[in-house]
């Protein structure tokens, strides 16, 4: 008896633990890091590779203002898609999915509570350099 009582406690502990909701900037980073990965899964695929290769570069920084600006071309290049084939594909359409919500989530949900700190566009379309740790520890 006493280890049910034991268990029961250790189970709701564990639920409490786990409780505390997401804020709206940790929500907009979890969905642009499983949009970028989406991308490049799907760069990979023999079956999507020609449907996203028609896409401009993309790299989701949700501190740059003009992210906005480069989540509207996208919705519009996926929405517009040439062929059919690419428009039925359903991780084509979670990816649309996903990027409309995003978009959706900054304009509307998170108004005014995300702060961006630059305006560079052209930093959106190829993702930063990736710093060497022995490379750091040489300098």
């Amino acid at each position: 008896m006493d280890l049910i009582k034991q268990l029961v406690f250790l189970s709701t502990f564990l639920v409490i633990v786990d409780c505390t909701p997401p804020t709206c900037y940790s929500s907009v980073l979890n969905l642009s890091k499983r949009i970028m990965k989406s991308l490049k899964r799907l760069q990979t695929f023999a079956i999507t590779k020609p449907c996203v290769a028609i896409l401009p570069n993309f790299y989701i920084d949700v501190h740059n203002s003009c992210v906005m600006i480069k989540l509207r071309d996208h919705l519009y290049f996926l929405d517009n898609l040439s062929s059919p084939r690419c428009q039925k594909l359903s991780r084509i359409t979670w990816l649309k999915v996903r990027i409309r919500r995003l978009y959706k989530i900054i304009n509307q949900v998170c108004y005014r509570d995300l702060v961006f700190f630059t305006d560079d566009c052209a930093a959106l379309e190829n993702p930063p350099p990736t710093q060497d740790p022995q490379e750091e520890l040489l300098n």
